[in-house]
């Protein structure tokens, strides 16, 4: 049960039924001796600092990265095949260490990117963000933080799924944000981007540094660092908070107190 406030009704509601039934349970929080935190069997803290915003941004990269240590955990010491070896293990754990660096400068040499593109589309009513695999998660972080922030109208949608109505949508009004960068899921991506170009979508994409090829495609982008797969989420989704904070900046919204929401629901 993951929580960042670990007060959230419906999630505490939930995870009082499962223990009802006799199942163990295990909570990932942020806020230390949460209600949350207190009714599961084992907990594990994000320890991500007090976050004041009520739209979250380092809770979510946190939780991503205590999930992605749990799946390592699980991986290296449990008994079904196959399993991590010392030497893979290793090497994930090396590129975690990595990643508070590479953040660091890829987001102090993209910042004036990111807000340029803020700019240009500051006066959109609606974007679609689009993703495939690990990276549809973080599409829908993206759309949610924009709608939160700015109060533009945004929907992350699976790539693959576009057919099935986000097409329809698009036109030379409507901005389309993808997450391109390189991995298992581009050569399908880029044939998603492909079909919205020929509708008139104008495409914003996230491209691994140095990806001439995709950039080419595209009307704008923005580089992140060329990692791998499993670590695209953290260097994906912080490009994308801050475009929605210079958005949400540029027109003068409240991006610590957005109208209307609350940091944490804990009615149901």
């Amino acid at each position: 049960f993951i929580s960042q406030s670990g007060e959230t009704a419906d999630t505490l509601s939930a995870l009082k039924e499962v223990r009802s039934r006799g199942i163990r349970t295990l909570a990932i929080c942020n806020v230390m001796d949460s209600s949350i935190a207190r009714a599961a069997d084992q907990v594990i803290y994000t320890r991500a600092g007090l976050e004041i915003g009520v739209a979250s941004t380092k809770a979510f990269i946190a939780q991503v990265e205590v999930l992605l240590l749990l799946a390592l955990y699980l991986a290296s010491c449990g008994s079904r095949i196959p399993r991590l070896t010392p030497t893979e293990l290793s090497h994930f754990i090396e590129q975690i260490y990595r990643l508070p660096a590479i953040l660091e400068r890829r987001l102090a040499e993209e910042e004036e990117t990111v807000k340029q593109l803020a700019a240009r589309f500051v006066h959109a009513h609606d974007f679609i963000y689009m993703g495939r695999g690990i990276n549809y998660p973080v599409a829908l972080e993206g759309a949610l933080k924009l709608k939160e922030i700015s109060y533009i109208h945004a929907e992350g949608y699976p790539a693959g799924e576009m057919k099935h109505g986000p097409i329809a949508l698009i036109d030379e009004q409507v901005p389309v944000m993808a997450l391109a960068t390189r991995g298992s899921q581009l050569k399908k991506i880029i044939s998603n981007l492909m079909e919205a170009k020929a509708r008139g979508g104008i495409i914003v994409g996230l491209i691994s540094r140095g990806d001439t090829e995709t950039r080419a495609l595209l009307d704008h982008a923005i580089e992140v660092e060329d990692v791998d797969e499993y670590f695209q989420p953290f260097v994906n989704t912080v490009p994308l908070q801050l475009f929605a904070y210079f958005v949400a900046d540029l027109k003068g919204t409240d991006v610590d107190q957005p109208r209307n929401l609350a940091k944490s629901v804990t009615v149901e």
